[in-house]
This record gives structure tokens, C-alpha cells and sequence, in this order.
């Protein structure tokens, strides 16, 4: 099922790509796309998280979102689909909302090679992009796709070189807080959003919806799905920045900021 993959990376890059271990946190319109290509890449060992369920307005973009699994587990159906792709895929399933703690104990379970943050909602976002950090674990990370119609917007960079979007700038002072200022992927899109897409609106675990086109997440998660297989075999997506740093002095921290 390799054949096409190993003409384009070769054996070498086909077999460290069988023997990688990635882990997905997030499996809606961006996480569903990722971990699929992801998988049909040839990675070895994947660990999928989510523990919401597909519902109605999941339709319009989500890989795994059908009349026939209305109401099903977003992981558990997920896994299955994966499973029929490559059956010798090593595959943890994770049903459950990670926070806190438990997201570092997820964390220490393996030697994950990379980790795709597809998470929509921020504290945990942050805390996952930040234990990674803290724990030298490669993550990428997708900031907002709603909002957004033109997929020429989209761009694959440094979290301190993404710019015009709400939740890049959200997660940029978040991590500035706590010291680090750059050393992560994300994809996101400067694209300007139209206030009137965006609705207040109580859900599960975040306040408000925002509209979405059909291919606009789904082109996040292939652009995610890339950072980790051009990473894992070894070239490199973009231009590097210098290497992320604790700044202890606040001065220090508040300089590079401006910088």
C-alpha cells in the first residue's frame, strides 16, 4: 500500500515514518483530516484524544461526520476508519476531554515523536502546546479555520510569525506568560474574519460557534499532516527562528516581545 509513498520519500524516509510515534489531541474538522493522512503517510504508532461525539452541525466539514454515526464517539469511529486504511497501524484510542493533570500523564505515556494540537478550545490548547514545550515533544499546532473562505491564506509558520489571527494572538500571550515566545508550528490564516459569522453560543466546552466552510478546516489538517511527515523524515518546513528560551529577567522578555 506504500508503493507511491516510498517513490516519493524513498525507503529510508518511508521506514522512519513506520517507525514514528505521533499523537493527535483533537478530532473534528482539522484533527480527523491530519490524523487520516497522517496514517495513510505510513506513520507506525498513532494515539488519537478526543471525547466528544458527532452531532448535526459537524456535517458541513468533518471527515468522520455522517447521518449513519450521528451521535457516535469521534475517537472510537475514527479508529475504525484508520483501522480499515492500514490494519497494522499501532493504534490507542483515548475517549475522554484531556485537562490538567491528566494531560501530562497522557504525555508521559509514550515517546511521542509529535504531537498535533487540533484542540478548539484554549486553556487546554495552551497547556497541551505548553507541557509539550516544557517536555521537548515536537507539536504542531492549528489556530482558528472559522471564519475563513481563502484557502490561499493559509500559512504553515513559527507561532511568533503568525499574525491577524484572534486565536494565534490568544495563545501568544498566554505563552509569553510563561516564558517562551517561539520553537512551535502552527497553521493558521491572517485572512480577515467577518464579525457577523461569529454567534454567541453555550456549548460544552467553549461559549461561542463560528461559521465554517466545508474545505477550510480540512486543508488545515493536510497542512498539519505535512509539518509532521516532512518533519519526521527530516527536512524542514520553514525558515528556523532561534530556539525557544525561558527569559528569567522580565526585561529581557519584554524586549524580545517587541522585537
Amino acid at each position: 500500500m506504500y508503493s507511491r509513498t516510498e517513490l516519493m520519500l524513498g525507503k529510508e524516509g518511508l521506514e522512519k515514518l513506520k517507525q514514528s510515534n505521533v499523537m493527535i489531541v483533537g478530532l473534528g474538522g482539522v484533527g480527523a483530516y491530519a490524523a487520516e493522512m497522517i496514517c495513510r503517510a505510513g506513520v507506525g504508532k498513532l494515539t488519537i484524544v478526543d471525547g466528544d461525539t458527532i452531532n448535526p452541525s459537524n456535517l458541513n466539514r468533518q471527515l468522520i461526520a455522517l447521518n449513519s454515526t450521528m451521535g457516535n464517539k469521534k475517537a472510537e469511529t475514527l479508529s475504525k476508519r484508520l483501522l480499515d486504511i492500514n490494519p497494522k497501524v499501532e493504534l490507542r484510542i483515548i475517549d475522554e476531554y484531556i485537562i490538567d493533570e491528566r494531560m501530562i500523564e497522557i504525555l508521559k505515556l509514550d515517546k511521542y515523536d509529535f504531537v498535533v494540537d487540533a484542540i478548539d478550545t484554549l486553556s487546554p490548547k495552551i497547556f497541551l502546546i505548553l507541557n509539550c514545550l516544557n517536555m521537548n515533544i515536537p507539536i504542531v499546532s492549528s489556530m482558528g479555520s472559522g471564519g475563513k473562505l481563502d484557502p490561499m491564506n493559509i500559512r504553515i509558520d513559527d507561532i511568533s510569525k503568525s499574525y491577524n489571527c484572534p486565536l494565534a494572538s490568544k495563545v501568544r500571550k498566554k505563552i509569553h506568560k510563561f516564558g517562551y515566545y517561539d520553537g512551535f508550528a502552527v497553521v493558521y490564516s491572517p485572512e480577515e474574519v467577518n464579525p457577523d459569522v461569529v454567534v454567541l453560543e453555550e456549548g460544552t466546552n467553549k461559549r461561542s460557534a463560528v461559521g465554517t466552510i466545508s474545505y477550510m478546516p480540512p486543508i488545515f489538517g493536510c497542512m498539519i499532516a505535512s509539518v509532521v511527515i516532512r518533519k519526521l523524515i527530516g527536512q524542514e518546513v520553514y525558515p528556523k527562528v532561534k530556539d525557544n528560551r525561558y527569559y528569567e529577567n522580565k526585561k529581557e522578555k519584554q524586549e524580545i516581545c517587541q522585537k
